[in-house]
């Protein structure tokens, strides 16, 4: 019973310990960017880890966020905002999570969250239909990672 207990304790404090490091992104959803560019994301790429929580404004309005079917890990669950609604979305598996504004995705408004270190950035758009702007984006934020 005692080992059970301290095991117990143990899972516990794990947990805990997990959740008091995960850190909170902001992303803003901009008309436009402090580049200069149209329809972005800022940051466009997140890096985050396991357990972090992004969290997407609508700083301007007209955008919402939403994972890409096809640019996320495997076994993630998607998620999908409304425009002009904040969303908060937990990552859960490392890997390539490729993000749109779906009014704005057909000129390119899309982010990657990139979360730890085992993925391949070179095969994330392989075989994937998304508009030429999209993929010019996607192109550049992997350039940066």
């Amino acid at each position: 019973m005692r080992y059970l207990l301290i095991g117990f304790e143990i899972v516990i404090l794990s947990m805990v310990a997990f959740f008091v490091n995960a850190a909170e992104i902001e992303v803003k959803m901009l008309n436009k960017g402090s580049d200069g560019q149209k329809m972005v994301f800022e940051p466009a790429l997140i890096v985050a880890n396991v357990g972090d929580t992004i969290t997407f404004l609508p700083t301007q309005k007209g955008h919402m966020a939403a994972s890409i079917k096809g640019l996320v890990p495997d076994g993630v669950e998607s998620f999908k905002g409304k425009i002009n609604k904040v969303i908060s979305y937990i990552v859960t598996t490392e890997g390539l999570y490729g993000v749109r504004c779906t009014p704005h995705f057909g000129i390119g408004m899309v982010a990657i969250i990139a979360v730890g270190s085992s993925f391949e950035k070179d095969t994330f758009l392989e075989g994937k239909k998304v508009t030429k702007k999209a993929k010019e984006r996607f192109n550049a934020i992997l350039s940066n990672l």
